[in-house]
């Protein structure tokens, strides 16, 4: 790194490569720095419920490691055999279990990281209590590898819950969705592990793809996918049973499916987990937004108004971790009839950025701003935050080395450096 800052080469670090927004994308007469083979895992801290992880790892592979120790790690994503620790880092990933445990940045307690001069931050203290001036590893957190090399970090575990419930919850609005979210977050505080919300467009397609018959005797506007934990399965059955006939009984509810099996819950995920399939099945044009809950469904009911009065035929697929405000909208450049794939994709994100934009949400939740994203970032900072982050970049990478044209563009950047 000290060589490449001395010859003013641009690096741009590489995980698993499995990003949705163009952060990992190489630029002309830089190097491409994988970080795969920095993959080894410590020993987990049994006692201090820590894991130490080289940025490499996948995080199945520091599930597993956690898992055999008694121990979870709290960030769960499809893309998890092969998604690297450093890259979920690097975004602040999100996934299925923020509503419980948070982000990375909640699981997250030390980080080594390589500047862009070579120097090295030994930040891998593994305390949950260390109020000592800036906390520097949170610079580095979701900076998609502008200011930083993420190489290893401390990584915090829970024990590992003894029971685990899986339901597929059927429901009539937004509104009901909600309250039985409310309802089982009240019934099992801190231990609702999941709750994926899928628009009746996502579900059918879901079940059309795979195959696979509805588990419910009718269609349903709304249907959740719901997990809880505990530490004895009898009685968290006997619970939630309680909980969701409740909520049938006040018309929260119309229809719940349980598991009762581990089979039958991955029969039941495998619903949700059809977002693997996007890239092969479809052109996806993809959105990760975020926004107050208060205005999700209006939202996702007005881009879907939006595409059908310009694409009639456009397919539209909604769904997300309602939990955590996180919306997921996704359409296919293929159902937009004489455009290609470039303008199809231009023209649907100034349309549904705009109504981001007038609701005050967020364009990223959870995958960061890469490339892809990085001409509507002002939709969601201001001018005095760019300039904000902009002296950060500065401060910790003058020369523009490490990343360059990702999140934003740095004024005077040579054309050499810019993404290709």
């Amino acid at each position: 790194m000290a060589w490449c800052h001395a010859h003013r080469v641009p690096v741009v670090p590489q995980g698993g490569l499995t990003g949705l927004a163009g952060g990992a994308v190489p630029v002309a007469g830089g190097i491409a720095l994988s970080l795969s083979r920095m993959n080894a895992i410590e020993p987990v801290d049994v006692s201090g419920a820590t894991l130490t992880a080289e940025a490499g790892a996948t995080l199945e592979a520091v599930q597993a490691v956690a898992l055999a120790a008694g121990l979870v790690f709290g960030v769960d994503l499809g893309a998890r055999g092969s998604c690297q620790i450093g890259g979920n880092l690097a975004t602040n990933a999100g996934g299925n279990g923020v509503v419980q445990h948070g982000m990375m940045r909640e699981q997250t307690l030390g980080l080594e990281v390589v500047m862009a001069d070579g120097t090295v931050l030994p930040m891998l203290r593994p305390m949950l209590k260390n109020n000592t001036g800036y906390d520097l590893k949170h610079w580095f957190i979701g900076s998609e590898g502008t200011l930083g090399i993420i190489t290893r970090a401390v990584l915090a575990l829970r024990p590992a819950p003894r029971a685990r419930l899986t339901v597929l919850l059927g429901v009539d609005g937004f509104a009901q969705a909600v309250e039985v979210l409310r309802q089982l977050q009240a019934a099992f505080p801190g231990t609702l592990a999941a709750f994926e919300l899928m628009w009746a467009d996502f579900f059918a397609l879901s079940l059309g793809w795979s195959g696979m018959a509805s588990p419910f005797g009718l269609a349903h506007p709304f249907v959740a996918l719901v997990e809880v934990t505990g530490d004895d399965e009898a009685g968290l059955t006997e619970r939630a049973e309680s909980v969701l006939a409740a909520a049938m009984q006040d018309n929260v509810v119309r229809d719940a499916v349980l598991a009762h099996s581990t089979s039958q819950a991955r029969s039941l995920w495998r619903i949700r987990e059809a977002t693997a399939e996007f890239p092969t099945r479809m052109v996806p044009i993809n959105f990760d937004i975020s926004l107050p809950l208060a205005h999700m469904d209006e939202f996702a009911n007005a881009c879907v108004a939006a595409l059908t009065r310009r694409w009639p035929g456009h397919r539209t697929v909604r769904f997300g971790h309602l939990g955590d405000g996180n919306l997921h909208l996704t359409t296919d450049a293929r159902s937009l009839p004489g455009l290609t794939v470039e303008a199809a994709t231009h023209a649907v994100e100034t349309l549904v950025y705009g109504l981001v934009a007038e609701r005050g949400g967020s364009v990223s939740a959870e995958h960061g701003i890469g490339l892809h994203k990085k001409p509507y970032l002002g939709i969601s900072r201001s001018p005095a935050e760019m300039a904000a982050m902009r002296a950060i970049k500065q401060a910790l990478d003058p020369l523009n080395l490490l990343n360059p044209g990702k999140v934003f563009d740095i004024d005077g950047t040579p054309s050499s450096e810019r993404p290709t």
